[in-house]
């Protein structure tokens, strides 16, 4: 605990007073016109020296040529100034690394999710002795049923198309395409006929002969 209040005036500024010494301080501050008259000078000090690095506003305290610093001034006013500064930084830097790690989980947890194409509502292929392949997934829409049709091994030249047939005996091609030389193929076809009502699809060639069947339970 200090003697001299007055010394105290600085640490009272930054708020640095322990209990002890804050209520002597007060307690002469109501007496000292002298010290009020400082406090009114003094009550922008802590804005200007949070805008300073500690080792600057420390340097402001040396008398020139001395190379000391000046005794009126409380060296523990840097003290605590550097104190506060240290416990910001932690904060900071704690905070920070929370929302990174919250950010990195959030991001583990939901990129794997964007990154997913949509799954099939429904599968099948059909593959042929001479090796021809078709695989095709089928995916519920409030229009009807959409088809991604890849296959290998199919007829090399002329126009292939995809049929739909439902139930009832309909029918509905749901897309065509002009056959490659490679007889791979990856085309997306669409047909109104909903999927409940899908009984085959029948990849046919340029005759209108079924090249590939594949029936829906």
């Amino acid at each position: 605990m200090s003697t001299n209040p007055h010394t105290l005036l600085g640490a009272y500024v930054l708020g640095g007073l322990e209990p002890a010494d804050l209520a002597l301080f007060e307690t002469h501050l109501q007496g000292c016109a002298g010290c009020r008259k400082e406090l009114a000078v003094l009550e922008k000090v802590p804005v200007l020296l949070d805008a300073l690095p500690v080792p600057d506003a420390v340097a402001l305290t040396d008398v020139p040529g001395s190379g000391a610093a000046d005794p009126g001034v409380p060296v523990r006013l840097f003290d605590e100034l550097a104190r506060r500064r240290r416990t910001l930084r932690r904060r900071w830097a704690a905070l920070a690394g929370a929302i990174a790690a919250a950010c990195l989980a959030v991001g583990l947890a939901v990129g794997p999710l964007l990154a997913r194409p949509p799954q099939p509502d429904a599968t099948y292929s059909v593959v042929s002795g001479g090796g021809l392949q078709v695989n095709i997934d089928m995916a519920r829409k409030t229009w009807g049923t959409e088809l991604a049709v890849s296959g290998s091994s199919l007829p090399a030249d002329g126009t292939l198309s995809l049929w739909v047939r439902d139930r009832a005996g309909g029918e509905d091609r749901a897309c065509a395409w002009t056959a490659t030389p490679s007889g791979k193929v990856k085309v997306t076809g669409a047909t109104p006929i909903q999927l409940g009502s899908i009984s085959s699809v029948e990849l046919r060639d340029g005759a209108q002969h079924a090249v590939a069947v594949i029936t829906v339970p």
